[in-house]
């Protein structure tokens, strides 16, 4: 077996066994196969997909290319993964609400994938932040604690690691069994027995779609089901940014504010959702629009935001930055985006947003750059607002004069109005 026919196989529209899947994942994570191989094989994935039975195999053969941790000793252990959006900071808000509930969160997050963020390089923004920490203290910091946030580390799914990284570099992110397997395969390495997933459709997600997110949805739940973890989705809407900010430490900013009671309402919306499924999921109660009231109380109260201070200290963040959000590091240069004609907003292209703030920084166009994580944009008027003439519609935060100039007319002409 190698790895060219392998390839050739599925150029030309043919199905993959089990044994060739196991093989490629194998020698790939061994480093016997070149990244310009294992690309060529990830864009014949692209271009022709994959059966269930193939997915199934994919994501199985890449959570079993490292360990598998057994959270077991922590009982019912409920994980969260989004599909990815522009400007999703959830995890940031809900794991510690979820956290402060007395519910187990062990979540292994990703970076940055494309136009879209990723939690592991908002957590980074922290300064001190730890998401590089052994499986051991990861368990003991959700015994300790109740939750950890750690990056995919180690020796979990490291082909998943490897296969994410050339995704992001050969632009071959938007395919339901890549995405599918790359998510569910994690998530049985990273050994959670619930898990909810927000699946996101529209301009700046992967699906387009509301049907196409549905499909890699019902793949997600059936690799699930197969690997005994049970499984649920719900389907999210992505055609504005969420939220305000987009970008690593702008979006831990409006993370802390949320957990403060200061939430944007699409984000709100997101995290009520997912989170009343996750009580749900952990057996603490069955009423969604309950559960959702306990999460608003403890928001309230101060117990989430709590957590999250908790959170950060636990694993070597400086706790200073999430009480005073000023401390944060500015970019040079924040630049007002202002449009010269009045009307309500009627569209703002999330994808385009996501790639302007890519080239501002605050993401990757290759897998070795380096994030600038002060820079992104900051929204003022969404989807519905209002706009009078010379408002401000919203910051461009840049350390490159040039790049910020040019990225406030790009973003003039995302904001359409009626």
């Amino acid at each position: 077996m190698n790895i060219q026919n392998i390839i050739a196989k599925k150029r030309d529209k043919q199905k993959l066994n089990k044994e060739e899947i196991d093989f490629f994942i194998t020698e790939y994570t061994k480093g016997n196969i070149a990244d310009y191989q294992a690309s060529a094989l990830i864009m014949a994935i692209y271009l022709n997909g994959m059966d269930e039975e193939e997915t199934t195999n994919l994501t199985l053969a890449m959570a079993n290319s490292g360990d598998i941790l057994d959270l077991s000793e922590l009982g019912n252990v409920v994980d969260k993964h989004s599909t990815g959006g522009v400007g999703d900071k959830v995890t940031l808000i809900l794991a510690p609400i979820i956290a402060s509930l007395g519910i187990p969160v062990a979540k292994m997050s990703g970076r940055g994938l494309g136009y879209t963020g990723g939690t592991i390089d908002k957590l980074e923004s922290i300064p001190g932040y730890k998401t590089d920490i052994s499986e051991k203290e990861f368990i003991l910091n959700v015994k300790k604690i109740g939750i950890s946030l750690i990056g995919q580390t180690l020796n979990l799914a490291p082909a998943d690691k490897k296969i994410y990284a050339l995704r992001d570099a050969t632009s071959t992110t938007e395919s339901i069994p890549l995405i599918a397997s790359s998510i569910m395969s994690k998530k049985i390495a990273a050994g959670a027995n619930k898990i909810v997933l927000d699946v996101t459709y529209g301009r700046g997600a992967f699906m387009k779609t509301k049907e196409r997110a549905q499909e890699l949805a019902d793949t997600m739940i059936r690799i699930g089901k197969l690997a005994g973890r049970e499984t649920v989705a719900v389907i999210t809407p992505m055609e504005e940014p969420l939220g305000k900010n987009v970008g690593n430490s702008l979006e831990v900013i409006e993370a802390v504010e949320a957990l403060k009671g200061n939430m944007q309402e699409d984000v709100k919306n997101v995290v009520l959702e997912l989170g009343s499924n996750m009580i749900k999921l952990a057996g603490k109660g069955n009423n969604l629009e309950e559960n959702k009231l306990k999460m608003m109380e403890n928001i309230q109260n101060g117990r989430a935001l709590a957590k999250f201070k908790e959170l950060v200290q636990n694993q070597g963040g400086d706790v200073s930055y999430i009480e005073d959000t000023n401390k944060f590091k500015k970019a040079k240069y924040i630049l007002p985006v202002k449009l010269e004609k009045e009307g309500i907003i009627k569209e703002i292209d999330a994808e385009k947003i996501g790639k302007i703030s890519v080239d501002l920084g605050a993401g990757r166009i290759r897998k070795e750059d380096r994030i600038e994580q002060e820079t992104g944009i900051a929204l003022n008027k969404k989807i519905n607002d209002k706009v009078e003439k010379e408002d401000i519609v919203a910051y461009i935060h840049a350390n490159d004069e040039e790049k910020a100039k040019e990225a406030v007319e790009k973003l003039k002409e995302i904001y359409v109005l009626q």
